[in-house]
């Protein structure tokens, strides 16, 4: 029972994550952790393909190793949150949903920009 909630648990932050690539108010990277926390501890088989052969693979493994961000990821993240972001206000007319979209917008820069980075030689060997 416990493996069959994880799992379904799993692919739900999946589908949600993927969303979140688009949608500014739903976040990618907690549903991502969350998929890989829960396939790790109900499936090795969907976790390897999370971390393996996912469009998102890469990003978890170096989070997984480093607790970091790879180079260059953190600027195109940036740029897609701006443009979203943008797009949202732009298509918003109601004032405090533009404020609250600002304030959101806000505390994900903040977040970002106080992300680390490790570049190829700040990695383990």
């Amino acid at each position: 029972m416990k493996r069959t909630i994880l799992l379904i648990t799993g692919w739900l932050a999946v589908v949600l994550a993927t969303l979140g690539v688009v949608l500014p108010l739903l976040p990618t990277t907690p549903f991502l952790l969350l998929a890989a926390w829960c396939f790790a501890q109900s499936s090795p088989r969907f976790h390897h393909w999370l971390l393996y052969r996912s469009w998102f693979g890469s990003y978890i493994r170096h989070w997984e190793l480093y607790r970091a961000m790879p180079p260059g990821a953190k600027p195109r993240a940036i740029a897609v949150i701006l443009l979203t972001f943008a797009v949202s206000l732009w298509l918003v007319n109601i004032m405090w949903v533009r404020i609250l979209l600002l304030v959101i917008l806000t505390c994900l820069l903040i977040f970002m920009w106080r992300m680390p980075v490790i570049d190829e030689k700040q990695q383990k060997p």
